[in-house]
């Protein structure tokens, strides 16, 4: 059941490997990117370099080289190593595996057990894990795009180091470009005309994501024009096999900035055509939809708020539809979302109302909290006041007390201002009520 990176079976041998898997490093050195991690005297360096492998989290995204570091594992260490996909395996799969690194151990022989994408295991499937990873049978490493606190159990995480890849960037995606346009690995050994202007798009259409960039460069190369035994590429060629016309939309830079502003003040200014026009300008240029998603979240508080509280489940809603389907599925909920926000009735009182709030809280950062609303959980806390006077607002007709909240030099305060629109007219109603009554009882804040 050992699966080493790069072994081909004789089945494989006349199969074309795509050029990804070509150029996939083996060594350390080979490593395009994540510097902070694999530089001389970095942690992750020596831990491979020294063979002092333990369990461990590679945490990142697409195409920056979680599985090529356990490839160059593989290849450095001393250790049987196998091949473990979330997206295919189950319980009985992981006992399998288990059984196997119980009689490795048996033997003297430690096994390393690398399992991509492990965020899509199950507690219990994470869990069968843990008592071979406690004991030490196995050392397990996992690869995940989602953040491992709210993806992997705490039990197993907390025996794990977590370690954090980067998207790489423009200048690291050029480089491992031309290492594939001039190794004989690549397209080394072909006449090939592609310039560095060429280079720079396909890199920056990637977004930090060398897989990507090297299958667009196979394809790009693939459907370039031969003439005299020369291949030439050009922008025309990488647009068309991407099907993208905007492949100089920087998705860093400022025309990213500019197209997320067009879609929000454009769902701002209630005009839904013209939403959905810039939402499929983004998408349709590589925008990673779960940004826009998260975006949509933000508009829907920041310019909806409660005028609509419906708003706000529906953008998170098209946020998780993003995470399960992804590009091309969940275009139809960001669309459903960004024509709900345009047309909901608008409020932002909830961002007036923080920054507000804000304002006062970071030049009074010492103001005390009030003793009767203290928390006294200690003797000590209940002889020095804390607590005292606290008035428990279920325990009184209306639910409603006269006590003061605000500390004494903000007594009077106001942050939260409803608007008429749509609900919101509700909660203002609510407001004014309860400030009335308390002003019949002689309580200003």
């Amino acid at each position: 059941m050992k699966n080493h990176p790069g072994q081909i079976s004789l089945m494989d041998q006349n199969v074309p490997q795509p050029l990804p898997e070509r150029l996939r490093p083996r060594t350390i050195d080979e490593i395009v990117g994540q510097r902070h991690l694999l530089g001389e005297g970095k942690v992750l360096r020596r831990i491979i370099e020294q063979d002092a492998v333990s369990s461990m989290i590679f945490w990142g995204p697409p195409g920056v080289g979680k599985t090529t570091l356990a490839g160059v594992i593989a290849n450095q260490t001393r250790s049987a190593f196998i091949n473990f996909s979330a997206v295919t395996s189950g319980i009985k799969e992981i006992r399998t595996v288990m059984q196997q690194a119980e009689e490795n151990r048996r033997y003297g022989e430690r096994t390393i057990v690398f399992v991509d994408e492990i965020h899509r295991f199950n507690k219990a499937q994470q869990d069968a894990f843990l008592p071979f990873v406690e004991k030490g049978s196995i050392i397990l490493i996992g690869a995940t795009t989602e953040n491992p606190s709210f993806e992997i159990n705490g039990a197993l995480l907390s025996r794990c180091k977590v370690f954090v890849l980067k998207g790489l960037s423009e200048e690291d995606l050029v480089g491992l470009l031309r290492r594939a346009v001039e190794s004989p690995q690549g397209f080394g050994d072909q006449k090939l005309c592609i310039s560095g202007d060429i280079l720079g798009m396909i890199a920056r259409f990637s977004n930090g994501d060398a897989r990507m960039a090297l299958s667009t460069l196979e394809m790009a190369v693939l459907n370039g024009e031969l003439e005299d035994g020369v291949t030439t590429v050009s922008a025309e060629t990488v647009e068309q096999i991407t099907q993208r016309k905007s492949l100089l939309y920087d998705k860093s830079g400022e025309e990213h900035y500019n197209l997320i502003s067009a879609l929000h003040k454009s769902m701002r200014n209630s005009d839904p055509d013209a939403a959905v026009y810039w939402l499929a300008r983004m998408l349709e240029a590589g925008e990673d939809p779960l940004y826009v998603a998260r975006r949509v979240v933000r508009f829907a508080s920041e310019d909806v708020g409660l005028a609509d509280p419906r708003a706000l489940e529906l953008a998170v809603a098209a946020y998780q539809a993003c995470h399960f389907l992804g590009l091309p599925e969940c275009n139809v909920h960001l669309t459903q979302a960004v024509v709900y926000l345009s047309l909901a009735p608008k409020s932002n009182a909830m961002e007036v109302a923080y920054l507000a709030a804000r304002k006062d809280a970071l030049e009074q950062l010492s103001e005390p909290v009030p003793l009767h609303i203290r928390n006294g959980v200690t003797g000590l806390m209940k002889n020095l006041g804390y607590g005292k006077g606290y008035q428990y607002a279920h325990d009184t007709e209306d639910k409603l007390t006269d006590m003061r909240c605000l500390p004494d030099s903000l007594l009077g305060k106001e942050y939260y201002r409803p608007t008429t629109q749509g609900l919101e007219g509700r909660f203002k109603d609510r407001l004014e009520a309860i400030k009335a009554w308390k002003r019949e009882r002689g309580q200003g804040s």
